[in-house]
């Protein structure tokens, strides 16, 4: 019997951008009498069924992008004798799809840090059960990743995990409603131990892979201060704990860069943007969504400046040293046709480093999924005999690239609107104009690269119709990635130590 863990997806780079950590994380989860999981990511190459036997078992994570492709591995899985078992956020919000249309025998809703080891036994055993709740576990219990079973060579950059859950809620996310809007914050030194291991491996850039790096605003804490005595202490600990992560971080070797996601509330937190810089963490991805008040307040994101306070904000983050991937939404019910270009203007106006442009999606479990299902009733549109409310199980060459419509504008006219700020802000003028962000010639050069290819593996491969143009994007991404990993990749480190836990403070931690 041998342990399948897969992450599915229908495009294969050869080399992966960011490690996908949950693979890893229920590798290390999985019992050790069982032996070591085989661990494939078909971001680097599709799965070979061949290898999948009778009685093994295969888990598969699902999100809703993938979800299609997922379930036709379990099919394959199912149909070679293995157990096949499903978990991630798209399966714990719709389990009984995974069972009628993936072959599953299980489904995992909520985390697997605790309940794999017993979905697997029960596997084992031949009496799976239908449906395993793994819940939200406390941060205590988030199981460091098995990154000795990481394939060598095919990773840009490694990636752990610090915080679960979220205390926004946006309406177009859906973090807050299933990993809690309380956040699970690790201690520091499993994390540190984390990192350590991936630079002694040759990793010097980590993804910090959290639904919010600034889980605690100044702001909550002044609220907690006037309500709740308690919960205002708990909230000072997680900030301080945040800062010590922070200096433990600028212990580590002075080639190591760090990148995380965060929101824009942090910009008025100058102390913690220090730190942050004194960390290495280099870059941030912000939500920055919209630029009007109108298009905030439409997506719950009104803690969010618009115009010029949002371009003072956004430069706020590059003045402490911290470059910003901006993330902007097209298709909200409030855009015009002078969005686009105003939004372009905007995104460089307050310089950001990259930027991102995707047309509004309602993603399953959150609010502007149920408001959009539940306008449409029973007479939603059914393509290749699918309802537009489950678009994700629709062939990809016939999906729709928007579904909601908009009061004036077509779905085809946002979709090449947007393609056109994706060209306009990655045209080779604007990039070396961006790429003042580092000194030397050759990482300018390095910084035209990595922009370039960014807008072929997000804007093409997303947004074109065109499946010629998607599929000459996905084989220069290919090459190119290839190329680009050398950009990141350093001199392993295998005697490494631990940074100590006592060193002189980079920033204040009082709020």
């Amino acid at each position: 019997m041998r342990v399948h863990l897969v992450n599915p997806s229908d495009v294969a780079f050869g080399i992966g951008v960011i490690t996908p950590r949950w693979l890893y994380v229920l590798a290390a989860a999985t019992p050790a009498r069982y032996g070591d999981p085989e661990i494939v990511d078909e971001t680097l190459e599709p799965i070979q069924a061949e290898r999948i036997q009778p009685g093994d078992v295969v888990g598969i994570g699902i999100h809703t992008a993938n979800a299609l492709r997922g379930l036709e591995v379990g099919r394959i899985a199912r149909s070679r004798g293995a157990y096949v078992v499903f978990g991630g956020i798209h399966a714990t919000l719709y389990p009984e799809e995974a069972h009628q249309l993936g072959g599953a025998h299980s489904v995992v809703k909520g985390d697997g840090d605790l309940v794999w080891g017993r979905v697997v036994a029960d596997c084992v055993q031949g009496s799976p059960e239908r449906v395993y709740e793994g819940g939200r576990v406390s941060a205590d219990s988030f199981l460091p990743a098995r990154w000795d079973l990481m394939p060598r060579n095919r990773y840009m950059w490694a990636s752990v995990q610090t915080v679960r859950g979220c205390a926004k809620h946006c309406s177009f996310c859906s973090v807050w409603r299933t990993d809690g809007q309380r956040p699970r914050q690790r201690g520091t030194e499993s994390v540190i131990e984390e990192i350590v291991q991936l630079r002694r491996m040759g990793f010097r850039f980590i993804a910090l892979a959290d639904d919010n790096f600034y889980p605690v605003t100044l702001t909550d804490i002044a609220l907690a201060q006037r309500q709740n005595g308690q919960r205002a202490a708990e909230l000072a600990a997680m900030r301080a704990e945040r800062f010590e992560f922070m200096r433990r971080l600028a212990a580590l070797p002075s080639d190591m860069i760090f990148f995380t996601q965060i929101t824009m509330e942090a910009a008025e937190d100058p102390g913690f943007l220090d730190a942050m810089r004194e960390a290495r963490i280099r870059g941030a991805l912000v939500g920055v969504e919209a630029v009007t008040a109108e298009g905030l307040k439409s997506v719950y994101k009104d803690f969010n400046c618009s115009g010029e306070n949002l371009v003072e904000r956004l430069r706020t983050f590059k003045k402490h040293g911290v470059h910003v991937l901006g993330s902007f939404i097209f298709g909200l019910a409030t855009d015009r046709e002078d969005t686009f270009d105003a939004t372009a203007a905007l995104a460089k106006r307050a310089g950001l480093t990259f930027a991102q442009f995707v047309t509004m999606t309602p993603f399953p479990g959150t609010i502007d999924f149920d408001r959009w299902e539940k306008s449409l009733g029973g007479g939603a549109t059914r393509i290749a005999g699918v309802p537009i409310t489950r678009y994700w199980l629709i062939p990809g060459h016939l999906r729709p690239k928007l579904y909601s419509p908009h009061p004036t504008m077509t779905p085809d006219e946002i979709r090449t609107r947007t393609q056109g700020v994706w060209d306009s802000y990655y045209s080779l003028r604007e990039i070396w104009r961006r790429a003042d962000c580092v000194k030397s010639l050759k990482s300018r050069l390095a910084f035209v690269f990595i922009s370039k290819l960014y807008r072929q593996m997000y804007a093409n491969t997303g947004i074109a119709t065109d499946s010629a143009r998607r599929k000459k994007a996905n084989r220069w991404a290919r090459w190119t990635a290839t190329l680009c990993r050398r950009l990141f990749v350093a001199k392993p480190m295998p005697d490494l130590e631990l940074p100590p836990a006592s060193v002189a403070p980079l920033a204040t931690t009082a709020p």
